[in-house]
């Protein structure tokens, strides 16, 4: 393409060291439906004549078809998707093929392709993210009543409800969908007719291509469109803290599951056995979940290392980009391919799960804030219950077996009504603030969900 500057032909090891075909090929329809919405916008502005357009429309059309059928085979030697197709397409026109470059540049072209492909992706990571989110909604609605430990520290805390649990990741995964969002909007401008850097003198209508394609509206400043990759950051950024939630929600599972803990029930579909061992039972899809997050960060970090010290404006850097966002992409969708429906078989032991409240330690938060209400200051009703608590360890006792004469000689300040508040599910019942985990509050929550889910939604598709 570039022969006419040039003295000698290219190595053949700079063919193979440059060539991106490995990585662009999966580009060559979201490249020809570009192509037709320029070669449209060439007819319409006089650079080509009706007919002309008809005939190279058609031709793209034909090896679009070629494409999806694998009878199309590129050439290393033509370097990239972009002059594969356009070489293809001089082979079926003539000097006719030649004029579908005009106006453009590969800068610009490859920043169109790529966010047109870039919409499909989002579009299913969307729907398995929705799906996720639906999974999540269900087991809150469905395990509401169940009561679980909550924990802070990986220490026992409070008796909490396991919807308020699921619902507690329902929020993570809400977030996550917003910042899809944010990257689908990144998406949203055409690039097309910024050129290699500074427009073109020919008459183009970027608004008509931009209409065509259907994005939102062109980009707004030639030098910033070829070289920002900013776009992919917000897809990276997404990919990340969404590896990151499902990592903490993997590990949490895996914990809860083990027999140290027991009260969760992985699903077997779900699990592997051991080699050796015949009892296991092993986590790994939860631990492949944890174990790609890595990955999945290692290629925003890659990204942004590529980015920092690049020159204004295209540099061949940018190649690189595709390769950890196929990456990060796979990854993705291969976690959400798994997850909705591992959590869908996820099952309690609710009689282990009730293991956790024997001796009542989980409710003295619940003995402090009952003097509060008695009119001790917090900090001493703190401290009065930390040593009724201390008392009951020293003693082998249970805090919830005292009686109530045993509570007076304890904290004198308790009431009459302590000892019926000394309950998980009545601690659980009684966290009615606005986000916490009483049943009504879970329901509202799930509620609300569902309202998100089918008013709210922020993703096309």
């Amino acid at each position: 393409m570039w022969k006419g500057r040039f003295a000698q032909e290219t190595a053949a090891a700079v063919n193979a060291f440059t060539q991106s075909l490995d990585l662009d090929w999966r580009l060559a329809s979201s490249d020809i439906e570009g192509s037709r919405a320029h070669v449209a916008m060439l007819a319409e502005v006089g650079l080509l004549e009706t007919d002309e357009a008809r005939q190279i429309d058609e031709a793209l059309l034909q090896i679009d078809q070629e494409v999806r059928s694998g009878d199309f085979r590129p050439s290393e030697d033509l370097e990239d998707v972009h002059m594969n197709i356009e070489a293809r397409l001089i082979e079926k026109l003539g000097s006719l093929g030649a004029k579908l470059h005009m106006g453009r540049s590969r800068n610009d072209q490859v920043a169109t392709t790529m966010r047109l492909f870039l919409r499909g992706e989002y579009r299913r990571l969307a729907s398995g993210l929705k799906a996720l989110l639906e999974v999540l909604l269900a087991r809150a609605e469905a395990d509401r009543e169940i009561l679980i430990p909550g924990y802070t520290h990986l220490q026992q805390a409070q008796p909490i409800s396991l919807g308020h649990y699921w619902m507690g990741h329902f929020e993570c995964f809400r977030r996550d969908a917003r910042r899809l969002a944010a990257a689908f909007e990144a998406i949203d401008e055409s690039p097309l007719g910024a050129g290699a850097l500074a427009g073109s003198t020919l008459p183009l209508d970027r608004e008509m291509t931009s209409r065509l394609l259907r994005f939102a509206r062109p980009t707004r400043n030639s030098l910033d469109t070829v070289a920002q990759r900013d776009y992919l950051l917000d897809y990276h950024h997404f990919a990340s803290v969404f590896a990151l939630h499902c990592s903490r929600l993997a590990e949490d599972l895996i914990l809860y599951a083990s027999q140290e803990f027991g009260w969760l029930v992985l699903p077997d579909a779900y699990c592997t056995g051991s080699s050796m061992m015949p009892q296991k039972k092993n986590p790994d899809v939860l631990e492949l979940v944890r174990g790609r997050t890595g990955q999945v960060v290692g290629h925003l970090v890659d990204l942004i290392v590529s980015l920092k010290g690049l020159p204004s404006t295209y540099n061949r850097d940018l190649q690189e980009d595709k390769r950890g966002l196929w990456a990060s992409l796979s990854a993705v969708e291969a976690v959400l391919s798994v997850l909705p429906d591992l959590l869908a078989h996820v099952s309690v032991d609710e009689r282990r799960a009730q293991a956790a409240f024997e001796g009542g330690f989980l409710l003295a938060t619940d003995v402090a804030e009952h003097l509060v209400e008695r009119g001790v200051p917090f900090r001493e009703a703190h401290e009065k219950t930390g040593k009724a608590v201390r008392w009951c360890l020293d003693e082998g006792r249970a805090l919830d077996s005292l009686a109530l004469v045993e509570w007076r000689r304890l904290v004198p300040e308790v009431g009459e009504d302590l000892l019926a508040r000394l309950n998980a599910r009545e601690a659980v019942r009684l966290r009615r603030t606005y986000g916490g985990t009483s049943f009504e509050r879970v329901a509202e929550a799930v509620a609300e969900g569902r309202s998100f889910l089918r008013d709210s939604w922020p993703l096309e598709g």
